[in-house]
């Protein structure tokens, strides 16, 4: 049996390690109000990270590197160090969406920088506060630390590769944006509506069950499995709008233990500004 340690940590293996284990919780939860949201109400004792000052360097022009590209190692290595974070660290990372807001990015960012001890909380805030763990609108006092980066160790895809990986028969693009904005009937975030010729929609909602809670491993092994074939996880990329909620299903991939995919951080957001071919569902 494996030593590696969950992607995944449900609420109440959440409480029982806060007792026993000294962890850093990361609020990281988006969207309008998010940090205002955090200061009325957040689980004790977590930290709060913001998806677009410290998980991204955001451009004016989305065109360059989409909506949210990642920030420069130094950037990130500052944003590490002053909000606690240390190359010993178990981190624990929860949002309000099922791990589909920034959570999931999070994970991605650590883990792609060597960083093992990351965990994403399965149902999030929500389901935290239901199993009993404390909240607090008190601010968090922690000391900054000091974590060296050096460079992002999971693969990357960029626009060139996607181009190229979409006509190959050796390679699997996934969009795991819901379907009607990949068949191009709605588009609320960029300006055009469809999708990268040649990829498949595996929408991240799959990756839940009804109660919006991760599916089991084997689950998501077989439904990840069944959807590769042959190919190796190496050999697909997987995005999304932005690069955010793409890192949803890495980590369903991870959890189901599957080797992690290149992820395509300009995603739709970025191709769809580069005159690239585009197509829908009719």
């Amino acid at each position: 049996m494996s030593d590696k340690l969950s992607p995944i940590i449900n609420s109440k293996e959440l409480i029982q390690l806060s007792h026993s284990t000294s962890i850093v919780l990361i609020d990281a939860r988006a969207g309008l109000n998010a940090q205002e949201n955090y200061q009325k109400e957040h689980l004790k004792s977590a930290r709060y990270v913001d998806l677009n000052k410290d998980l991204a360097t955001v451009d004016c022009n989305p065109k360059n590197g989409g909506r949210h590209p990642l920030p420069s190692l130094e950037k990130f290595a500052d944003v590490l160090s002053k909000i606690g974070i240390s190359p010993e660290s178990h981190i624990v990372i929860y949002d309000d969406k099922n791990g589909s807001n920034a959570a999931s990015r999070f994970w991605w960012m650590l883990r792609a920088i060597g960083h093992e001890k990351v965990q994403v909380l399965n149902g999030g805030l929500q389901e935290a506060v239901k199993a009993g763990f404390s909240t607090s609108s008190e601010i968090e006092q922690f000391e900054q630390s000091h974590y060296p980066v050096s460079n992002w160790k999971l693969a990357l895809a960029d626009i060139e590769e996607v181009e190229k990986a979409r006509k190959s028969n050796e390679n699997i693009v996934i969009d795991v944006r819901d379907k009607n904005r990949f068949d191009g009937l709605t588009e609320p975030l960029d300006l055009i509506a469809g999708h990268i010729p040649g990829a498949i929609n595996v929408p991240f909602s799959e990756n839940l069950d009804e109660d919006g809670l991760y599916k089991s491993p084997e689950i998501l092994k077989e439904k990840y499995n069944a959807i590769l074939g042959d190919i190796n996880s190496e050999n697909v990329i997987v995005h999304c709008g932005s690069g955010v909620t793409a890192c949803h299903t890495l980590l369903a991939m991870d959890y189901a233990g599957i080797p992690i995919p290149k992820l395509y951080v300009g995603s739709w957001s970025e191709w769809s500004r580069n005159g690239r071919e585009m197509a829908t569902k009719n």
